[in-house]
């Protein structure tokens, strides 16, 4: 009985009555009549009921659905049919930034799933409109600049290091010079090149020929074109792999008028499926974010201490800082931030948080802009406050207003020229003078190319709040689905389990009869995944579980290798167990089991062979009472020393899970290191963001850990420089080597390796702390070298002439190590020479040898 708008209709007022109450205010009546009838009138029902109907879909069948994403969330009839869980009215968002009659352009509804069941509504999607109709969108890879150059040479047989020389003249950074012809115009070097090379000269004008053409296809990420008829009926298609998608791009298939829709998968709201998931199964408890008011004062604080690990759109250090420093205390101040923390709209942070903690000092061009600006204390941030700016202080229309935006964003100058009389005559009549029009339309015209859309900021603030409501109240669900949705990524798992220990939530170390293939909780603890471990495929912890469920928990090693001979659990897979520690609940050392597994593999299977042939011995025969085979012991053995069992867990986990390696150094250390990686994470204290009084820029610092990582960079003199990422008890800390130290001691920058760090402290505004070292040395030969019971590190000490130097530099450079001082013979005091050599017989020999021909006392 319903026609497409009579239907959308219904179910917007249904929505409604379900979203304010069965008396509808005013003014959300005349907001959906008004949307209503513009998407009635540009003949987008169908399309509103389309993604209404695979969103209801997804919410039936339990797959998480995010709040929206774009300017979509705008629209009032999108909030009330549930495709948005933001409300345009409360945040004050434009619908015309989504939908304008005065610009005709399609509607396009972004829709964010969870990644692991996005599939499930695209597969709901052909069902329902038929396989025929529905196909995924191709994309076209361009030659750019480099890759154009690269290929060109390989065709053209020119030796490949001459080309990449070449091809890396050319800068990556967007704009004029990352083309050829613009890296010809501001590089001297390839421009003199060019002009005196013929082959260099062939080569950049062939590849200019190539630049931007189409280079390979593959399939749109996210788009999906859906049609009335057949999708042939339309436009050519091809397969790509087992799917079908159109050989026309988005924009083509736009601009003849199909339909295309966005699925997107967002790892976060696996995060969050999982989590309240878990709180459900555990606690009982159904968190329902769609009816969730998010104003909760917990909340806010877990961001304002900085505890953002894990928390969508705010966990970055430098995201974290400023939310720290500016102390939000409810969902506008986290939209504004999303806004603001990028290139561009990043300079007006400053005056946000300052209006923000000081209202007095707000202040505005003309009244007409207060309630405009009040909500972002006086700045502009947004798109759309641009927009409301010329309706309100110029008289134009919603449409209009878009324009006015778009050209001010593209900087279109003749449009721009023309609105500015425009916007002019309009403000006068509203009482604004000419002076105060022409500065707000230059302050509007600055900032336009980079405001953000308040709709999109929006959604992903929803976002970003129910994560931080996920971690303030069910903390261990939150962390564990958190590290589940990292599963393949040890160093993201070793960061969020670094965050656990912070946070006093225990990790059960892997084990065969408990962990499952996830993280999952018992008694308040994150059990370890044994799908996190390194060499072991999802599909073998599957079988391993599965066969767990079945047949009851392992007894024994043999038990265990037993029922996993027909499984996807290999010998490697095995000893990742084993290194991993999974089998000590059942008594047996790492020792033992690493060197028996591979005998006690084989026996299994030889005897599973023979008894298939029927051959087992009378014995055998006797002894198989409950249907198993005979039972090979498991040698006893002692086990490993500490530091090899925290090399294997490192090894598979790609963490220390059981200890750390810095732990036997602990009350040494305490006697030499005036910092640690915790001194360098900002605290809060009354809203405001700093470290702690004793730390300052540029101190001298010395701290100890473990090496990591080690990222190793040439330089534009091409040489080498390094950063170092170093774990201490406390967290993880970054080095920045330059060149002129890393040549020293780039042998002590090996992974695992433990050592103790003197440098300088560098605490830029814009970046995370970081060490600048003068030395890197390992912790043995330190300790070997130097007497930490006093205040004062003493240093093996030579006296030398001054002549002498250079050759003692040249000495210390071959052997870096502990560290060493030179002073001036003739000026005790006088220290001539600070640095370090190896701890070896031979080392010391040479150091011996040395001492006597230049007759150096020490």
């Amino acid at each position: 009985g319903y026609d497409a708008e009579s239907y959308l209709r219904k179910l917007c007022f249904d929505g409604a009555t379900v979203r304010y109450g069965e008396t509808l205010p005013p003014e959300v009546t005349e907001r959906l009549e008004y949307e209503l009838s513009v998407i009635s009138g540009m003949g987008y029902a169908k399309y509103y009921l389309i993604v209404w109907d695979f969103i209801k879909f997804a919410k039936d069948n339990g797959i998480t659905v995010g709040p929206g994403r774009g300017s979509g969330a705008g629209s009032l009839v999108a909030y009330c049919l549930k495709i948005t869980n933001i409300d345009s009215l409360k945040y004050n968002l434009a619908f015309e930034r989504f939908l304008n009659p005065e610009r005709i352009s399609m509607p396009d509804f972004d829709v964010d799933f969870s990644d692991e069941r996005r599939k499930e509504v695209i597969d709901y999607v052909i069902r329902k409109y038929g396989e025929d109709r529905v196909a995924q969108i191709v994309t076209f890879g361009t030659m750019a600049a480099r890759g154009s150059v690269r290929d060109v040479g390989r065709v053209l047989d020119i030796p490949y290091g001459q080309v990449d020389e070449l091809a890396k003249m050319i800068p990556m950074a967007p704009g004029k010079a990352s083309t050829i012809q613009g890296a010809l115009e501001v590089n001297p070097e390839l421009r003199t090149r060019y002009e005196s090379d013929a082959t260099v000269k062939d080569l950049l004008d062939t590849a200019m020929q190539l630049e931007g053409m189409p280079r390979n296809c593959s399939t749109h990420a996210a788009g999906v074109v859906l049609t009335r008829d057949p999708v042939t009926d339309y436009v050519p298609v091809h397969k790509n792999g087992d799917s079908v998608a159109t050989q026309f791009p988005m924009t083509t298939l736009e601009k003849i008028g199909l339909l295309k829709v966005d699925f997107l998968g967002l790892r976060t709201l696996t995060v969050i499926q999982d989590t309240v998931a878990m709180v459900e199964k555990i606690h009982g408890v159904h968190v329902d974010f769609d009816n969730m008011v998010m104003n909760d004062p917990k909340v806010f604080k877990t961001i304002c201490d900085g505890k953002t690990s894990g928390i969508f759109q705010l966990e970055s250090p430098g995201m974290t800082r400023f939310m720290m420093e500016l102390g939000p205390d409810n969902l506008e101040d986290i939209i504004a931030g999303i806004a603001l923390y990028r290139p561009g709209p990043m300079d007006q942070i400053p005056k946000y948080i300052a209006n923000k903690k000081n209202p007095a000092s707000v202040s505005y061009a003309h009244p007409i802009l207060e309630p405009i600006l009040n909500v972002t204390y006086g700045c502009m941030v947004y798109q759309e406050q641009v927009m409301q700016i010329v309706r309100d202080l110029a008289g134009y229309t919603m449409g209009q207003s878009d324009l006015v935006r778009r050209a001010m964003a593209k900087k279109k100058h003749d449009v721009m020229a023309k609105e500015r009389v425009n916007f002019i005559e309009g403000a006068k009549k509203n009482g604004v003078s000419e002076d105060v029009a022409n500065g707000i339309f230059d302050q509007m015209t600055d900032f336009a190319s980079y405001a953000f859309n308040k709709a999109h900021a929006a959604c992903y603030a929803v976002v970003g709040y129910e994560t931080a409501w996920l971690k303030t109240y069910y903390p261990v669900e939150f962390m564990a689905a958190t590290m589940n949705s990292f599963m393949g990524t040890p160093e993201k798992i070793a960061v969020y389990i670094q965050e656990c220990h912070q946070m006093g939530i225990e990790i059960v170390p892997p084990d065969i009869n408990e962990s499952e293939a996830k993280f999952c909780v018992r008694e308040g603890k994150i059990v370890f995944a044994l799908g996190a471990l390194k060499n072991v495929g999802v599909k073998a912890v599957e079988a391993l579980v599965a066969q767990r469920k079945t047949g009851g928990r392992y007894k024994s090693f043999w038990d265990f290798c037993e029922r996993i001979q027909e499984t996807e659990v290999n010998k490697r897979c095995v000893e990742s167990f084993i290194k991993a520690g999974t089998f000590a609940s059942m008594g047996y050392t790492r020792r033992a089991l690493m060197e028996s597994y591979e005998e006690i593999l084989d026996s299994v299977s030889h005897a599973s062979r023979n008894r298939a042939r029927g051959q087992m011995s009378l014995f055998e025969m006797l002894e198989d009472t409950e249907d198993s085979l005979p039972e090979a012991e498991v040698p006893e053995k002692p086990e490993y020393e500490k530091a090899a069992l925290l090399s294997m867990e490192k090894e598979v986990l790609g963490i220390y899970l059981s200890g750390h390696p810095l732990e036997g150094y602990r009350e040494k250390l305490q006697g030499v290191c005036n910092l640690r990686s915790s001194d360098l994470m900002t605290e809060t204290e009354g809203g405001s963001a700093h470290l702690s009084e004793d730390i300052r820029d540029n101190m001298d610092v010395t701290i100890a850990g473990v090496v990591t990582q080690v990222k190793r960079k040439t330089t534009k003199n091409n040489t080498m420089m390094a950063f170092v990422t170093v774990e201490d008890l406390y967290g993880s800390f970054e080095l920045l080597v330059f060149p002129k130290v890393f040549t020293r001691v780039s042998q002590a920058l090996q992974p695992e390796s433990i050592v103790v760090v003197r440098g300088r402290l560098s605490l830029r505004e814009d970046d995370s702390p970081k060490i600048l070292p003068d030395e890197i040395q390992p912790i043995e030969a330190f300790f070997a070298y130097n007497d930490t019971k006093g205040a004062k590190t003493k240093y093996p000490r030579f006296e030398i002439p001054r002549v002498a130097l250079p050759k003692a530099k040249a000495f210390v450079k071959f052997f870096q190590g502990p560290v060493l001082e030179f002073y001036d013979q003739n000026s005790p005091e006088t220290l001539l020479l600070r640095a370090g050599i190896q701890n070896s017989t031979k080392v010391l020999e040479e150091l011996a040898h040395f001492c006597q021909t230049m007759q150096i006392t020490s």
